[in-house]
């Protein structure tokens, strides 16, 4: 194998590395609470209040991506805060 070969199998290795760790970055944890029902009126899980795909995917979002799911959880439990105080 010459030089050049060990160089671009060498920057190949890194680049999978990269992917891999971005893939599958834990910088941002789950907002799963072990309460896995998903509701059927609403489609969010009774536990987390997520989406089907949004829990589907976890793995696969970017950490930016996560964020974004987060922040559209605490949307829709104060929405549905607010439901309920109206209901009272």
């Amino acid at each position: 194998m010459s030089t050049s070969e060990s160089e671009r199998d060498a920057q190949r290795r890194r680049r999978r590395e990269e992917r891999r760790r971005l893939l599958f970055d834990s910088s941002v944890p789950s907002p799963c609470v072990s309460v896995c029902q998903m509701e059927e009126a609403s489609g969010l899980c009774l536990g987390c209040r997520r989406t089907i795909d949004e829990i589907r995917d976890w793995i696969i979002l970017t950490p930016d991506e996560k964020r974004a799911v987060l922040a559209r959880i605490e949307e829709r439990k104060q929405r549905l805060a607010s439901a309920g105080d109206a209901d009272r």
